[in-house]
């Protein structure tokens, strides 16, 4: 966070330098300020510097800011301007302070002067000190300020605010020695307007991505904050939070509003700007009301009622307060909204592979029980023996379903629609899925076996749909990595282990039917090689059907998005 812009006396002035470090300047129409700014320049910063509990220091070649990183940037900006932390220190004590408010949106800090008064700096939001000024610093000196006045301090803070910049108003009254008794508004009242502050603080460049995945996976982002509606749109506008002719919700708006009348009006507002913590938390219910998954973040104190309020509270692991951090469900450790965003993929891809492992083998055991049962109800022998069924269970269904559950995420899992957060992991896609798989199993295997009784020995017609069973179940393992995406659309090596696993288990199967010893651990009997070919080919006809269907359901998906 850095200060670009300066606003004092009714001149505008440009900060150079970058970051925390207090190196730079402040430039008037392009050019150093000459000397009649100076001593300007220097009440702007000694309430800057006045009215801050940062610290800056270096560590490694890196400026870096102990405390709030406000504070941090306004204070580097105070020194920029000519002044000096240490110096003001010394000359002017602190007598005491009144802390940042969220309702009050300034802070105060009280100083002791050499004759025993006290001089009071504040620092706060624009619009909102503007009101509690009746006295403006000019290049003149301290005058009544007037109607025109306001007016052009306000146009100038709305000016800055659309250029996405973070505007701090700064203002001071002299206070006699018995004014420590007196309460924050009777000492925030009949203040001399100072100057306006410009911040900027980038956003990552990584975060606009990471909000086009969001819209793209159904997830609506909206920013809640306590910065000028201006400055809030401009920022939103540029990470794409919000478009066209959006505007935000100010907290006074919010006030004027029934909480039906919120709820309407929530889901068409990307932005609530000005708000208080009573907004927040009623900003939360709307959409809840709206029948909607609420996550919210945050880390000062303000942020807690409504990060408890919300379905899923997420707090800030470095600048995140306590209360906050407890009030949370979740502790970004890295402060950064693109980790929210991750979690979210890594999630979505976890359930997925939670139920791709789940219904690979289920859909297996299920072809079983249909072969088992239509060959005991027509009265044929048993097609599979205990040990067949121990084989498949073990090896041909638990090896791939343990490489299905550590399956890559695919790129594809943040473009789908979210889930209801109701919906069952067995819903009716999933069962049906399952008895369709098992019916195309069980029939190729059973048809493979009546056809073989009828030619051959019961143990050589067992063997064969013995062997068709095992080849359907590691071929339908590829296709079980996604129900949407066709093998082909997917990257056959992102998962070496279910290539080496169905690969060693096909090599084994087609082995047990040449090998004496492995043909009779598995009771089956001894069969050439073209008939191992032959079975090969039945059995990928289960899965050349479901991908069949797979590429139909794409299809009439991609025609009703037309």
């Amino acid at each position: 966070m850095t200060v670009r812009a300066l606003y004092v006396a009714g001149q505008s002035y440009d900060v150079t330098g970058e970051g925390y470090e207090p190196k730079g300047e402040v430039r008037f129409q392009g050019k150093a300020f000459v000397e009649c700014h100076r001593a300007l320049l220097l009440e702007h910063a000694n309430i800057l510097i006045g009215c801050n509990n940062a610290h800056l220091l270096q560590e490694e070649g890196v400026w870096k800011v102990i405390g709030d990183p406000t504070e941090g940037a306004i204070l580097s900006a105070g020194h920029k301007a000519g002044g000096s932390k240490q110096q003001l220190d010394r000359e002017m004590p602190v007598h005491h302070e009144i802390p940042f408010g969220s309702d009050r949106k300034r802070a105060s800090e009280i100083r002791c002067l050499g004759d025993g008064r006290l001089l009071a700096f504040i620092n706060g939001a624009p619009d909102l000190l503007l009101q509690r000024c009746t006295s403006l610093l000019t290049g003149t000196g301290i005058r009544p300020i007037t109607g025109k006045d306001r007016l052009e301090i306000a146009a100038k803070n709305t000016a800055l605010a659309a250029q996405a910049l973070r505007v701090l108003g700064s203002a001071f009254r002299d206070l006699d020695s018995a004014s420590p008794g007196l309460t924050a508004d009777e000492i925030e009242c009949d203040l001399v307007f100072v100057g306006l502050s410009g911040l900027y603080e980038p956003p990552r460049p990584e975060v606009r991505e990471a909000v086009a995945k969001c819209g793209a996976a159904g997830i609506r982002v909206v920013m809640i904050t306590g910065d000028h509606p201006h400055t809030a749109m401009a920022i939103a506008h540029d990470l794409g939070i919000a478009s066209g002719a959006e505007v935000a919700l100010s907290g006074i708006e919010v006030d004027k509003l029934t909480d039906d009348e919120l709820r309407e009006q929530t889901p068409h507002t990307a932005v609530f700007a000005r708000v208080t913590a009573a907004h927040k938390l009623r900003i939360i219910r709307a959409w809840q009301a709206n029948k909607a998954v609420v996550a919210m973040t945050g880390d000062g104190v303000n942020d807690a009622p409504a990060i408890k309020g919300a379905d899923i509270g997420i707090a800030m692991g470095r600048s995140g307060t306590e209360v906050t951090k407890q009030a949370s469900d979740i502790i970004i450790t890295d402060d950064n909204f693109t980790s929210i965003v991750a979690a979210v993929e890594e999630g979505r891809g976890i359930y997925d592979n939670i139920r791709k492992t789940l219904q690979y083998p289920l859909a297996g055991n299920t072809g079983e029980v249909l072969l088992m049962t239509l060959c005991v109800v027509i009265g044929l022998p048993p097609p599979l023996l205990p040990i067949h069924l121990l084989w498949i269970n073990l090896v041909t269904d638990g090896l791939p379903a343990l490489c299905l559950a550590t399956d890559p995420i695919h790129s594809d899992v943040m473009k789908q629609a979210p889930r209801h957060h109701q919906e069952r992991i067995t819903d009716r896609g999933f069962l049906g899925a399952m008895v369709l798989t098992g019916a195309l199993t069980a029939a190729v295997s059973f048809a493979v076996y009546f056809y073989a009784l009828n030619s051959a020995a019961p143990e050589l017609a067992r063997t064969y749909a013995f062997a068709t069973l095992v080849f359907s179940e590691l071929f339908r393992s590829f296709g079980a990595r996604s129900e949407i995406r066709p093998v082909w659309q997917m990257n056959l090596f992102s998962n070496v282990n279910l290539v080496l696993v169905v690969a060693v288990s096909f090599s084994i199967q087609v082995w047990s039917h040449h090998n004496a010893y492995l043909a009779k651990l598995l009771k089956t009997s001894l069969i050439p090689a073209s008939d191992c070919l032959i079975l090969l080919i039945i059995s990928a006809v289960p899965r050349l059907v479901l991908e069949v269907i797979k590429v139909l359901r794409q299809g009439r998906k991609a025609s009703q998005l037309e």
